[in-house]
C-alpha cells in the first residue's frame, strides 16, 4: 500500500478534520491570517521591485531640489511609502490571539454543555471537548508567531532604510 502525501483527498479531509476539531473561530483565524500574509507579501515586493526604483526617483529629486523644505517633503513621501501597512499587520496580529481565546471559550462552553447533558463519567468526552477547545488559541498563537517574524524583519529593514535616508537628506542640507 503506497502513501500519497499530495494527494487531493488527503488534503480535503485534513482540511475538514483541522476546522471540525477547531469550530467555527478557525475560519475567522483564517481570514485574519489570509488578509495579514497578503499585506506581508505586499510589503515584499514592494521592498523588492517597487522601493528601489523609489528610492533612486527620490533621490534625483533631492539633488535637483534647492529648497529645504521642498526636500523634507519628498523625504517624508518616501518614510511614510517605507512604514506603510505595519500598523495594520500588527493590529492583524494581535488579534490572532484573541480570536484563538474567542475558540477556546465558546470550545469550553460546549465542553461545560455537554457534561451537563451527559454526566461527568466519561473522562473521554470531557478530554476530547478540552482539547478541541484550546485548538483555536494554539492557532491563534502560530499563526501570531509567524507574523510576528515577517513583520520585525520587514520593520527593521524600514527603519535601516529611513536611517540612511535621513544620513542623505542631512548631507544634502548641511545639517
Amino acid at each position: 500500500m503506497q502513501i500519497e502525501l499530495f494527494s487531493l483527498h488527503a488534503w480535503q479531509f485534513a482540511l475538514s478534520h483541522f476546522f471540525s476539531t477547531g469550530g467555527w473561530v478557525l475560519y475567522l483565524i483564517l481570514v485574519v491570517s489570509f488578509v495579514m500574509f497578503l499585506l506581508v507579501l505586499e510589503r515584499i515586493s514592494y521592498r523588492l521591485f517597487s522601493y528601489p526604483i523609489q528610492k533612486k526617483l527620490t533621490l534625483v529629486q533631492l539633488n535637483n531640489e534647492n529648497l529645504a523644505v521642498k526636500k523634507l517633503s519628498i523625504f517624508c513621501e518616501l518614510d511614510l511609502a517605507l512604514k506603510s501597512q505595519f500598523s495594520l499587520i500588527k493590529s492583524l496580529i494581535a488579534l490572532c490571539p484573541l480570536l484563538g481565546l474567542l475558540g477556546t471559550v465558546t470550545g469550553m462552553i460546549q465542553v461545560f454543555d455537554s457534561l451537563a447533558l451527559y454526566g461527568t463519567g466519561n473522562p473521554r468526552l470531557m478530554a476530547s471537548g478540552v482539547a478541541s477547545a484550546t485548538f483555536p488559541t494554539m492557532t491563534g498563537m502560530a499563526v501570531a508567531v509567524a507574523g510576528l517574524l515577517f513583520h520585525n524583519r520587514l520593520s527593521r529593514w524600514s527603519e535601516f532604510e529611513r536611517h540612511q535616508l535621513q544620513l542623505i537628506l542631512s548631507k544634502n542640507q548641511g545639517i
